[in-house]
Order: C-alpha cells, then sequence, then structure tokens
C-alpha cells in the first residue's frame, strides 16, 4: 500500500472532450440514452437520422472512454465502452470520461466508478443539488478522492474483475442461445409440421389465472427503501432476464393488501403496456415480489399443460403479431387482459406435447444452472471489488520477464 497514491479523479481524467459539430460525417447514428444501459449492460441502441434525432444526442465516445449518467446515479445507468460504432452517439444525460492512460487504467477508472461505496456518494451529492431532480456535474465526479496504485497493479485489479465480468456474459450469451434452440424447436414442431387435427383453445383454458398488478400509490401506500420485490416492465430486459438493480420495494402491508398480484414461482410475467411483449418467468431467487399493472400475470395448470410449452407459445412470432395488432394506442400502448385471456392456443397430441416438454426442461435447467452460476459469480465480484480497490486483497504480481 506506500506505493498507491490518493488523487483527486480530475487529476486522471477529463471529461466531455467531444461533441457532433458541423463537420460530423454520419447522417444516421446509433444512438444510446441514458435509461437503455444498467451497470454496463446495454439493452438496445436506437438507429436514427441525425436530423430527427433527439436533442440530447450529442456526445462523442471513444474504445476504452466511460459514460456515466448524471441523473439519480443510484439507478446506476453507466458502462465502459469497447470498440463503439463509428456513428455510435450518447445523451447528453452521461458524463463521458476519458482516462490519461499515462496515470491511471480506464478499466480501474470503471470498476472505481462502479462501486456501490462511490455510488452511494455520488447519489448523496446528486439528492443535494438544487435542479429540479437528483443531478450530477461532471466536477463532481473529478472531485471524488480515488487511491491508485502503481499502473501495473491497475491492470491487474481491473483483470480479474474484468474476467468474471466475462463469464458473466459468456453465461448470459450461452442462455440466449438455448433460449433460441428452444423456440426454434417449438416453431419447427408446432408450427411448421402442425397437424390439421391439433385443435385450438383460449390460453384462459390452461390457466389457474390471469391477472395484473397494481400500483401501491392508488392504496396511498408508498415504495420503501428495502422489502418486497416490486417489479415493472424496465425490470426486465428483452431476453426475460431479470434487472434486479432496478427492481422497487414494497413493506408486508403493501403486499398483502395486493394479494391478487402477488407471485409464484413458475409465473410467466408478459409486459402489457409500454413496451409489450416482455416474457419472463418468476424464478424461487426473486421471490416474494410483486408487479404493477404493466404486468401481467400467467399462472399455468400443469396438470394440464407444460408450462414452458405456453411460454413458447406466447413468445412464437404469429401469436406475437396476433397479440400486437390488438394494442391499444392511448396515453400509452396497453394490451387488455381479455385479448392474452382468449388468445388462442394449439392443443398438439400428448405424444408430440410430452417429448417437446422432455427436450425443453433439459434446456431450462441448463438455463436455471446458469443463471445460478451468474448470480455466484456476481456476488463473488461484487465481495472482490471493494477489497481489491482498496488494497484490502492484494493481487500477486507476475514478473513476465523472468
Amino acid at each position: 500500500m506506500s506505493e498507491w497514491r490518493i488523487l483527486k479523479l480530475g487529476e486522471v481524467i477529463s471529461s466531455n472532450n467531444q461533441s457532433i459539430n458541423k463537420n460530423y460525417p454520419y447522417s444516421v447514428i446509433q444512438y444510446l440514452d441514458t435509461g437503455s444501459i444498467t451497470n454496463g449492460k446495454i439493452e438496445s441502441f436506437q438507429e436514427v437520422n441525425l436530423k430527427e434525432a433527439p436533442s440530447r444526442a450529442k456526445r462523442l465516445v471513444k474504445h476504452q472512454d466511460i459514460i456515466y449518467s448524471t441523473v439519480r446515479p443510484i439507478q446506476r445507468h453507466f458502462g465502459f465502452i469497447e470498440n463503439p460504432l463509428n456513428n455510435l452517439v450518447v445523451s447528453t444525460g452521461f458524463s463521458v470520461i476519458e482516462t490519461n492512460q499515462t496515470l491511471a487504467c480506464p478499466k480501474f477508472v470503471y470498476y472505481f466508478l462502479s462501486s456501490d461505496e462511490i455510488v452511494e456518494e455520488l447519489d448523496v451529492i446528486a439528492e443535494a443539488s438544487t435542479t429540479t431532480y437528483p443531478s450530477l456535474k461532471p466536477k463532481d465526479i473529478e472531485n471524488l478522492d480515488i487511491s491508485l496504485p502503481p499502473l501495473k497493479e491497475q491492470k491487474a485489479i481491473a483483470e480479474v474483475l474484468s474476467c468474471l465480468d466475462d463469464k458473466i456474459d459468456l453465461l448470459h450469451r450461452q442462455n440466449k442461445t438455448l433460449e433460441e434452440m428452444a423456440q426454434t424447436l417449438f416453431r419447427q414442431w408446432f408450427i411448421e409440421e402442425a397437424k390439421d387435427e391439433w385443435e385450438e383453445k383460449p390460453l384462459k383454458e390452461f390457466c389457474i389465472k390471469i391477472t395484473k398488478g397494481t400500483t401501491p400509490t392508488t392504496l396511498k401506500k408508498q415504495f420503501v427503501d428495502k422489502g418486497i420485490n416490486f417489479i415493472k416492465v424496465n425490470c426486465i430486459d428483452d431476453n426475460g432476464n431479470y434487472l434486479v438493480d432496478k427492481f422497487n420495494f414494497i413493506d408486508e402491508d403493501t403486499n398483502r393488501l395486493l394479494n391478487r398480484s402477488q407471485l409464484q414461482e413458475g409465473d410467466i410475467l408478459y409486459s402489457i403496456a409500454g413496451t409489450i411483449g416482455r416474457i419472463s418467468v418468476v424464478s424461487k431467487d426473486i421471490l416474494p415480489a410483486n408487479v404493477n399493472q404493466a404486468l401481467s400475470i400467467i399462472r399455468v395448470d400443469e396438470n394440464k399443460i407444460n408450462s414452458n410449452y405456453i411460454r413458447y407459445c406466447i413468445k412464437d412470432k404469429n401469436i406475437t403479431f396476433e397479440l400486437h395488432s390488438k394494442i391499444v394506442h392511448a396515453v400509452q400502448p396497453n394490451l387488455s387482459l381479455g385479448e392474452i385471456s382468449n388468445t388462442l392456443i394449439p392443443l398438439p397430441d400428448k405424444d408430440t406435447l410430452n417429448k417437446f416438454s422432455l427436450s425443453v426442461d433439459l434446456i431450462e435447467e441448463k438455463v436455471a444452472k446458469n443463471k445460478q452460476q451468474i448470480k455466484t459469480l456476481e456476488n463473488m465480484r461484487d465481495t472482490l471489488l471493494p477489497k481489491l480497490m482498496s488494497g484490502e486483497v492484494k493481487i500477486q504480481l507476475i514478473d513476465k520477464g523472468k
């Protein structure tokens, strides 16, 4: 630790160095706003014509820049940019941070800024701001104190944490591939090779219940700092993964009052307002939990049919197209529970259904194991991060010259 130095972060970084100007060469951009990245995971880009782009689409980024939302830092809308598209533009809601690489390792700085301690410190600063909502200035980030080990040690620490993140990312991608395999299998057996004698029945005939949640404020109840998980559409990504950092919380009394929408393991969640069609399965590790009115709860009767079969039915593009054709465009797009309940589901013969269930259940078992491993690795990373960044845990450096 004797070689570690305490500096102001502003001594090794600079902020917002490049923005779109009259010489910008691209007429179409890939735009990233603050809500589309959380904990380094990008949900999506928006491809837009530059002339029609949001007024906040201004900041340019380079390889190994850090983007950090200056609004409500506790929501953790930040990330590390690697090999960006040439026409990538990010919102002015980000502070774009460039590291002086002769003094500091960019990934080390990123892990410093993503640590719980620093996120909470910046959130306190943001809450004390005099603006309409909690926000930061780039100087607030630059004024942070950072303990910097020698550059070689910074790189070694960043490499350890990056290896964990890379393994987590690999497992997420593996799960996506497995889900796509199962969906392809479903489509082959039940769409392309469907039998004329298979009848169709409304989804509600296979379910114990189809319902939706409620916003606690309608009961004059407020969210709390800790308690029972409360899930909204933005807590589920396009691949059906839970973004636990976006969960709200309610107390036990509120959960009791919202008993209709208390979740059970195996429930299928289907978003029916705002962003429609996000699907996820309730896993044991997020319970107890509840949802708001933008999520429908589909509780399949396993005595009648395999719930995985129903989930893949709902995910199939034919049913997706049919449901989207019934969306009502009001203040925000919405889909009624009645339309979901009456969606026709093909009922195959028992032998075909059993074969599919056996195949898909094996895939789902592998997905579940991967998710458990992801959780273990995330806990390991979150435990190691503050210890490595403070020097409490030391990295054994290897002299490759020997």
